[in-house]
């Protein structure tokens, strides 16, 4: 009896998510239609299209109405009929660098997880910071933000990524543990806020500084960015982990079973991987100093990519087997591709119709407002569009419109400007947010709900964190 009215709750809780799926379907889709053929046919209705299209996608990734993968592709159906986008931009989109990035140190993570080398370092983590799930969580999070102030957040998540599910492969499953999700999460979080860090940390922190360089003949060193970025970046962090150890519960001190405490002698398969793998860090992480000072220019998606096909040359401690072959492609994440190129198709739509700019435009009701209200809206403004924007579409086009308004109201360009930058990295909400959560998401261990409600939270205190700073540091 017991057991059927069990079969009954859990047949009704099925049906009652498949009809609210069903309804947000069905109504998100009328609101569609309905700004399709309401909007007048005249030099503001790609405008509508533009936010209607955004509207569609953006419901849909929410509410996993579909495959989020499928959703990513929206923009191939609908971005040229209603002339949004047009041909180049949508493909450029689909077709973007960062993908080949994402691509190589994919290809790269592969080699970590056949060799088993991420297994290696993540006991050696395990061992150095205990093995409770709150100092885990703790250790991963550290580990990953500090890493990612000096070498691209895309990368670190990536080598960050096969360490914790090997940590996750020695847990116990149990579908109450919210351990799995936190410590996921920490991997996405400490990429973006440890890119906070420095001006070499994330690539809008390049481009904010470059811009007001070349408008405003402000130059913005090393060390003037570390001092506000550093402990910016260290605080967000310690508050994330607060958060995850609270919501932990009792589980925080749990420790994992069966995690060997003994070193195990590394491989020499595992040795060649490594090896590479860190001298594409190398590469990665002293790419300006050496094309600055020496006639070597190349990208950071060359070298991944370059990196990805050395695996394919060369051998393993057996010579006729490679370190990689094409068949181990096979579990390469191909879907979280086309998400990042449907998340910059959907911001080149924004972009090029001008709802970015309409949506930068509401601060300027705030000329004469205090400055810790009109960083608050900024900064609000910045968390909450790179959601479901490009941090660096977002920056390249708010931070010109903010230094010309603060040039206009009497504000300080670098006080208004630098939060936004820095905000810019504090999407925690959606894997399409950054390119770190993507990473973390293609896992397939997330669900985007499990993002949302954290990401929420951890939005809003950044918010509050980023203006308080802003405000100690950069007056």
């Amino acid at each position: 009896m017991d057991l059927q009215i069990r079969y009954k709750s859990s047949t009704f809780d099925v049906m009652e998510r498949l009809n609210m799926k069903t309804m947000i379907t069905a109504v998100t889709l009328f609101v569609f239609a309905a700004i399709l053929f309401v909007t007048p046919h005249n030099a503001q209705a790609t405008f509508w299209y533009a936010i209607a299209v955004a509207g569609l996608m953006v419901t849909f990734w929410l509410f996993e109405v579909v495959p989020i993968y499928i959703t990513a592709l929206f923009p191939f159906v609908f971005a040229i009929p209603l002339g949004v986008l047009d041909s180049v931009q949508l493909t450029s989109a689909y077709g973007h660098k960062y993908i080949y990035l994402f691509f190589g140190g994919f290809v790269l993570s592969l080699a970590l997880e056949k060799w088993e080398v991420h297994k290696q370092i993540a006991e050696g983590i395990i061992r150095l910071v205990g093995t409770s799930k709150s100092r885990i969580i703790l250790g991963f999070l550290l580990s990953t933000g500090v890493l990612s102030m000096w070498i691209s957040n895309t990368a670190t998540a990536l080598m960050m990524l096969p360490m914790a599910l090997a940590v996750l492969s020695k847990v116990r499953s149990d579908k109450k543990s919210k351990f799995p999700v936190f410590l996921l999460l920490a991997v996405a979080y400490g990429a973006s806020v440890g890119g906070m860090a420095t001006l070499v940390g994330s690539p809008p922190n390049i481009l904010m500084a470059g811009t007001l360089q070349d408008q405003h003949q402000i130059e913005i060193t090393f060390l003037d960015w570390m001092q506000v970025g550093m402990p910016l970046s260290f605080v967000i962090m310690i508050l994330v982990f607060l958060f995850f150890s609270l919501f932990l519960g009792k589980e925080r001190k749990e420790k994992i079973e069966d995690v060997r405490e003994e070193k195990t002698p590394w491989t020499s398969n595992q040795i060649r991987v490594l090896s590479l793998f860190l001298a594409i860090v190398l590469l990665w992480s002293f790419r300006v100093p050496l094309m600055t000072y020496t006639p070597i220019k190349y990208s950071d998606e060359g070298v991944a990519v370059f990196g990805a096909i050395l695996l394919f040359f060369l051998p393993s401690s057996t010579k006729k087997v490679k370190l990689l072959d094409w068949s181990d492609t096979r579990r390469l994440p191909w879907g979280i591709l086309i998400l990042f190129g449907g998340g910059m198709a959907l911001a080149k739509m924004l972009e090029v119709n001008g709802v970015i700019q309409q949506l930068s435009s509401v601060f300027e009701n705030y000329a004469s407002a205090p400055l810790a209200i009109l960083l608050g809206v900024l900064v609000l403004i910045a968390i909450f569009g790179t959601e479901i924007m490009s941090n660096m579409a977002l920056v390249s086009v708010f931070v010109p419109v903010v230094a010309s308004f603060a040039v206009d109201s009497g504000f300080d360009i670098l006080q208004l400007c630098m939060p936004i930058t820095l905000a810019a990295s504090c999407a925690f909400m959606l894997p399409v947010g950054t390119p770190p959560n993507a990473i973390v998401f293609s896992s397939g261990k997330l669900k985007i709900s499990d993002m949302a409600k954290a990401g929420f939270v951890l939005n809003l205190v950044s918010v509050v964190i980023v203006v308080v700073f802003s405000l100690l540091f950069l007056s």
